[in-house]
């Protein structure tokens, strides 16, 4: 398996979506919506409550609180990477 590069920044976007940029340079778009389904990200239908999102210490997830979190793992995995405009 490989090793997800560690989170540089985060950024909260417009329909439950975050930017992250990785330390490699690369972005890619995570789509927060499908968590909405789980218990423990009920929170983020607030607008409020999701933009509070951070990069751990480290850069080895984000997280909105204690009990709230995604790996570099995830977001490297299953986040649509950006294509730079020609």
């Amino acid at each position: 398996m490989m090793s997800a590069p560690r989170i540089q920044s985060v950024r909260p976007l417009a329909n439950r979506h975050l930017r992250v940029k990785f330390v490699n340079g690369v972005e890619k778009d995570y789509d927060c919506n499908p968590l909405l389904g789980l218990d423990m990200f009920q929170f983020l239908k607030s607008e409020a409550l999701f933009k509070a999102v951070k990069v751990d210490p480290g850069g080895y997830g984000i997280s909105w609180n204690d009990d709230a979190d995604l790996s570099e793992y995830e977001l490297w995995s299953n986040g649509q990477e950006l294509t730079s405009a020609g």
